[in-house]
């Protein structure tokens, strides 16, 4: 098309738009390329929408936190828009201020300042696994276990103590910033939980780590996660997946799963320093279809109380805490009270794809580190790795399609609700109409004798009117015959 024939064209179109006539729509260039292909973004990359929607998709807080929020007014005094408003910061300065009062008096009174020389490489380590614990349902200990025994060579039993006594401190004051932000939990999965991972952490300390060699811990913790990373993947890869807040239609066998869960997390938890954690989170998803975004933190204040009793039962009862432990406590205390509790509140703002996408990177590269790492790698460990990777993807795949299939019965419960519910209204609007038209009959009817007595009462009025005037003509008769009789008598 040459110039001209573009210029008279255009010209063509302008008088068209003047006398009326719609604008005809331009050719879309990419459907005229041949070479464009039929795999076209519907839209362009654009990095600020990619952030906001996975980054900073906002907490799901409770609806009281909510109407407190909404409700705030502007002229509100300092102190209530600072413990309203500005929650964040005020959920990690409490437990940061309490904590820090406490290990800056210990630290000062038998000066252990020293140990920073000799233990930064904790410290270091710390400022990652603290975020870690607080964004995830992996506490600190999935960092710190794989770290200090692949990575430092140090004994499963120091690196078992410490990641429980680490946690006893970080994961606190993250579960203390997350109730204090109102952050949604599922309280069913808390409470149930941490009874059967009392029970499992004290029974696991007593009866199952003394018969585990260190190398069968360190390769059961990076594989038992593994798997449960995979099958999160595999079931995240339906993007659009139904998930819920909070665990649907609770009942008797649910109370029961999360107990049991509980247990088998605490028995985790006494070789590794972490597992109760992961284990609700994986039921929590996987099973009863709940978000991410409820069962990070619902794990975390999970974790918390399990690690400060473990820690207990390890240092009072057992009384097999090492000294070498504490002191890479003292170390990590000032870096976990702000990493964990930060972590949390960055978490809550993530996109619950995002938490998982955290989960398979860290899983992945404790189990490739582990089997790099590991020193020696007999035959046996080998058979260990695979029969805990089969056993778990089996395992995991079967609470997947178990999860689906009580998908479909919350579905189909709901579907039956939503009938129920629309028959209801249906017979409401019956009933109301069939009220209505028996008052509408009972109006007509009562209309129909009050037209009846006006009736009756007009005849009434008649007659009398006709009474009236018969004896008015009557008396005017009387009246004309009198005169008439009074003329004659005059004549």
């Amino acid at each position: 098309m040459g110039l001209g024939e573009q210029i008279n064209g255009h010209a063509t179109a302008v008088k068209d738009i003047e006398n009326g006539a719609p604008p005809v729509p331009a050719a879309d260039s990419r459907a005229a390329s041949p070479s464009c292909g039929c795999c076209v973004r519907k839209r362009p990359f654009n990095l600020k929408v990619f952030v906001k929607k996975y980054f900073l998709e906002g907490q799901h807080l409770l609806p009281a936190q909510e109407e407190a929020l909404r409700s705030l007014p502007h002229d509100a005094k300092w102190y209530k828009k600072m413990f309203v408003r500005h929650r964040r910061v005020v959920g990690v300065a409490i437990p940061a201020t309490v904590i820090i009062f406490a290990w800056l008096s210990i630290m000062i009174r038998y000066d252990y300042w020293n140990l920073f020389p000799e233990k930064y490489y904790m410290s270091i380590t710390m400022v990652f696994g603290s975020l870690v614990a607080g964004m995830t349902s992996e506490g600190g200990g999935a960092v710190a276990f794989p770290v200090m025994t692949l990575a430092f060579s140090i004994s499963p039993a120091v690196a078992r103590d410490f990641s429980l006594a680490i946690q006893s401190v970080g994961m606190t004051a993250a579960a203390f910033t997350i109730i204090y932000m109102k952050i949604h939990l599922e309280w069913h999965a808390i409470l149930l939980s941490s009874v059967g991972g009392v029970a499992g952490i004290i029974i696991g300390l007593e009866f199952v780590d003394p018969y585990l060699t260190p190398a069968q811990k360190k390769i059961s913790f990076v594989c038992i996660w593994f798997t449960f990373a995979f099958a999160l993947f595999s079931l995240n890869i339906n993007h659009k997946r139904r998930t819920f807040p909070k665990i649907p239609i609770f009942n008797l066998w649910k109370a029961l799963v999360l107990v049991l869960t509980g247990f088998a997390g605490g028995i985790f938890t006494s070789f590794a320093g972490s597992g109760l954690d992961i284990c609700s989170f994986s039921i929590l998803t996987l099973l009863f279809r709940v978000s991410e975004k409820t069962a990070t933190p619902t794990s975390i204040v999970l974790m918390a109380g399990n690690t400060v009793a473990g820690l207990f039962w390890r240092s009072v009862i057992i009384r097999g805490v090492a000294i070498d432990c504490w002191q890479y406590v003292a170390v990590c205390v000032p870096v976990v009270i702000f990493g964990a509790p930060l972590g949390s509140v960055i978490g809550s703002h993530f996109h619950r794809l995002v938490l998982a996408a955290l989960i398979y990177v860290l899983d992945t590269v404790a189990l490739v580190a582990a089997f790099a790492i590991v020193r020696p790698l007999t035959l046996e460990l080998i058979l260990i790795a695979v029969g805990i990777i089969i056993f778990g993807a089996v395992f995991f795949f079967l609470v997947t399609k178990a999860g689906a299939l009580l998908l479909q019965g919350v579905e189909t419960t709901e579907s039956k609700a939503l009938q129920e519910t629309d028959l209801g209204e249906e017979n409401a609007v019956s009933s109301l109409t069939d009220e209505k038209a028996r008052e509408a009959e009972v109006i007509k009817s009562g209309e129909d004798s009050v037209k009846i007595e006006e009736v009756f009462k007009e005849q009434e009025r008649k007659d009398v009117d006709f009474g009236s005037t018969t004896k008015e003509a009557e008396l005017g008769d009387g009246n004309s015959k009198s005169g008439a009789v009074d003329e004659s008598t005059d004549l």
